[in-house]
C-alpha cells in the first residue's frame, strides 16, 4: 500500500545560482551614475545661475544661533538688532560700522513676532549692550512664531548639527547658486499651479527676496529691484497675503492679542532697563497696500504709541522723520540695496542725536 506522505525532502541547502557582474562593468555603472549626478547638478546651478541668483549664505536656525552665541562668548557689551525682515533687510551692518565703530550682531528673523527674542535677551545676563528692536505691527502685535524653533535649537543643537552648519557655510554655500530654500526641487515642485484642497487654500508663497552674508547681513537681491516682472510678482504676493488674511476671519481677540504682546514687552524692557541696557524701538518704512493694511488694521494710537508709553522706551517711527521717508520700497516692505544705507545712516544720525549714541570719528 503506498504511503499518503512522500519520503521525498527538499535540501537544505539548494544551489543558487547567481550572475557575476564583471568588476568592470560594475565600475563603469559607478562611473556613469557619478557622471549623471554632476551633469544634473551642473544644469541645476547653470539654470539658477541664469535666473539671476547668486552664491549667498542660507539663513537657516543654525546661523542665527551662531549668531546669537557671540553674546554669551564674550561679546554681550554689543549693539544688538532684533525683529522682523524689515530692520533685518534695511539695517546695514557696514553702515552702522562706519558709523559707530562697531559691527552689530544681527538677530532679527523675517516672518516672525519679535517678543519672545526680547524675552530671551532680558533673561539673559550676559547681554548688557544696547538693544534695537524693530516693529513691523502685523508680526508684533499678532505674534506670529514662523521662527521661532531658532530659540529651540540654540538650547538643544548638537555638535553635530553644528558641525554640518560650519561645512556648509565653508564649503557649499559661497559657492553654489542654487543653494537656497527658493531653489529646493521640492521647493519648485510645491509652489506649481496644483488645486487647493477644497476649505483648506494655502497662503501665498513668499519668494526670495535677498541675499545674506556670513554674519546675517541682509541684502535686497537685485531681481526684485531690476526685474520689473519679479518685482510684480512679489507686490501681488503680498497682496494675495492680505486677501487670505481677511478672508480667514479677524483673530479671536486682536486687541487682547496686542494687549498681551505690549505687557510681555513692557515687562523685558523693565529687566533690560534694570541691567543698564536702553532700548529703541524702530518703525521702518513701508509703502503701497502693505502700509494701508497696516495702517487700517493697527492704528499707531492704539499699538505704537502705546508700546512706546507702557515700555518708556525711545522709539523711531519713519513718519516722523523727513529722512527716512520718500525712500525706494520696490515690493512695499523693504528698502532696496543703495536706500538701505541711506536709511541706516540716517537712522545713525538720529539715535546720536535724540539718543545720545555716541558716532564714531569715521562716521561724524
Amino acid at each position: 500500500m503506498l504511503s499518503s506522505t512522500s519520503s521525498f525532502k527538499p535540501s537544505e541547502n539548494p544551489p543558487t545560482y547567481q550572475r557575476e557582474v564583471p568588476a568592470g562593468r560594475l565600475g563603469l555603472t559607478w562611473v556613469a551614475a557619478i557622471a549623471c549626478f554632476l551633469l544634473g547638478l551642473l544644469a541645476w546651478e547653470m539654470n539658477w545661475r541664469a535666473y539671476g541668483s547668486v552664491p549667498s549664505y542660507r539663513n537657516s536656525d543654525g546661523l542665527w544661533a551662531m549668531q546669537r552665541r557671540r553674546i554669551d562668548a564674550g561679546e554681550g557689551d554689543k549693539t544688538v538688532i532684533i525683529g522682523s525682515s524689515r530692520l533685518l533687510f534695511d539695517l546695514q551692518l557696514p553702515v552702522w560700522e562706519r558709523s559707530f565703530g562697531e559691527r552689530p550682531i544681527q538677530l532679527a528673523l523675517e516672518g516672525t513676532g519679535p517678543v519672545p527674542f526680547l524675552e530671551d535677551l532680558a533673561n539673559d545676563p550676559h547681554f548688557t549692550g544696547k538693544l534695537l528692536m524693530g516693529v513691523s505691527p502685523v508680526l508684533y502685535f499678532m505674534g506670529f512664531d514662523r521662527r521661532v524653533g531658532a530659540l529651540d535649537l540654540l538650547q538643544r543643537e548638537t555638535l553635530a548639527q553644528r558641525a554640518g552648519q560650519w561645512l556648509s557655510m565653508h564649503l557649499v554655500e559661497p559657492f553654489f547658486a542654487y543653494y537656497d530654500e527658493d531653489f529646493a526641487l521640492m521647493t519648485v515642485l510645491k509652489r506649481q499651479p496644483w488645486p487647493d484642497r477644497a476649505g483648506a487654500p494655502s497662503p501665498p508663497e513668499v519668494r526670495k527676496l535677498s541675499i545674506h552674508g556670513a554674519d546675517r547681513n541682509f541684502q535686497m537681491w537685485s531681481k526684485v529691484e531690476n526685474d520689473p516682472q519679479y518685482q510684480e510678482m512679489a507686490r501681488r504676493t503680498w497682496s494675495q497675503l492680505i486677501k487670505w488674511r481677511r478672508k480667514g476671519g479677524p483673530p479671536p481677540d486682536p486687541a487682547k492679542l496686542r494687549e498681551e504682546h505690549i505687557r510681555r514687552s513692557v515687562a523685558a524692557v523693565a529687566k533690560l532697563r534694570a541691567r543698564g541696557v536702553p532700548v529703541i524701538f524702530v518703525r521702518p518704512p513701508s509703502a503701497g497696500e502693505w502700509l494701508a493694511a497696516e495702517e487700517g488694521g493697527f492704528p499707531r494710537a492704539e499699538t505704537w504709541d502705546v508700546l512706546l508709553q507702557r515700555t518708556e522706551a525711545g522709539g523711531i517711527h519713519f513718519q516722523d522723520y523727513p529722512e527716512l521717508q520718500g525712500l525706494t520700497l520696490p515690493e512695499w516692505s523693504h528698502l532696496s540695496r543703495a536706500d538701505a544705507e541711506k536709511f541706516t545712516e540716517r537712522l545713525c544720525r538720529i539715535l546720536q542725536k535724540e539718543f545720545g549714541w555716541a558716532l564714531s570719528s569715521s562716521g561724524s
